[in-house]
């Protein structure tokens, strides 16, 4: 006789989501979902997944609940809301969050669901939808580690490289600490490749050189050719990073270490956002840097000091 397949919940079916249930799908669980937009419910369903009318019901009928959620507002609502999880008769065993999320909220909610006889771990995804489809994204754990034992097998069904960072809180902040060096790389390629652009080089062979020279990141490889091609179609979205910026101010400013390069990433987000770009991947930063012009003060320094002491 085959082993029992676990049915599993998922809330929030968007890039992310939508990506979990391939992977839970492929290896033969049952996987029965709700998402406030129709149409990824109506992808699960493609899928081969069952959608349901509410998030109640997702937790109710699940084994291990996922969930793949905007920020921690919206995952105490899912969970603690009105028609919430926890209200069910029966609640999941296992609740498996990723979410990029506040990592203070994070611990909360952990010691909530304990209370009603749940398990949050944290599975925070360093990488974009279309990496976690090829299975390369990186996986960072935390919450009580047997807990973790316990859904290993779930969880490795979605990446290669898995990571236990520790408690409750753990991933989000991990999370939080890649994802400001990661959205520099990607920010700094952008800057560059525009700063090729108007120095009328090949962007294509400005990007090979790069990829083969001591300035390598895997932005390149990621998010480089998205930007050469204008290719802006969502596998992380512009407005989700600058919720996640703005967790690394609050952070910063908690610890009391100034982030002087993320303050000025918000900004260009920010300034993105408004310009009607907040839903495109994160690659589209690039429009927001071709659309900024040097500044014309004549009483800004232009040029640095030349070191041979000529002005």
């Amino acid at each position: 006789m085959k082993p029992r397949k676990e049915t599993i919940g998922l809330i929030g079916i968007g890039l992310v989501g939508t990506v979990l249930a391939e992977h839970l799908l492929a290896h033969g669980h049952a996987v029965t979902g709700y998402d406030v937009d129709p149409a990824g419910c109506e992808r699960l369903c493609q899928l081969g997944g069952h959608a349901v009318d509410s998030v109640r019901a997702v937790g109710e009928g699940a084994d291990c609940l996922f969930l793949s959620l905007p920020d921690s507002g919206v995952v105490r609502e899912v969970l603690e809301g009105g028609d919430g999880v926890l209200g069910a008769r029966r609640v999941p065993r296992y609740v498996v969050d990723t979410t990029t999320g506040d990592p203070t909220e994070t611990i909360a909610l952990a010691e909530s669901l304990s209370r009603q006889g749940s398990t949050l771990l944290e599975a925070t995804i360093c990488g974009s939808s279309g990496q976690l489809r090829r299975r390369q994204a990186v996986l960072m754990v935390g919450g009580e580690r047997g807990a973790f034992e316990a859904c290993r097998g779930l969880i490795d069904l979605l990446a290669e490289r898995v990571f236990y960072v520790g408690p409750s809180g753990s991933a989000s902040k991990i999370k939080l600490a890649t994802n400001l060096v990661l959205g520099l790389n990607r920010l700094v390629l952008a800057e560059g490749l525009v700063f090729a652009e108007r120095l009328g080089l090949d962007l294509e062979t400005f990007l090979g050189v790069l990829k083969a020279s001591p300035g390598y990141s895997a932005a390149m490889d990621v998010k480089g050719e998205k930007m050469v091609k204008g290719d802006f179609a969502p596998e992380s979205r512009i407005r989700q990073h600058h919720k996640d910026v703005s967790l690394m101010l609050k952070y910063g400013d908690n610890s009391r270490q100034d982030l002087p390069l993320s303050r000025v990433h918000f900004e260009i987000l920010a300034k993105a956002i408004a310009a009607g770009d907040g839903e495109l991947d994160t690659s589209a930063v690039i429009q927001e840097i071709r659309r900024r012009r040097a500044s014309q003060d004549p009483s800004r320094q232009q040029y640095p000091d030349r070191e041979d002491g000529r002005s």
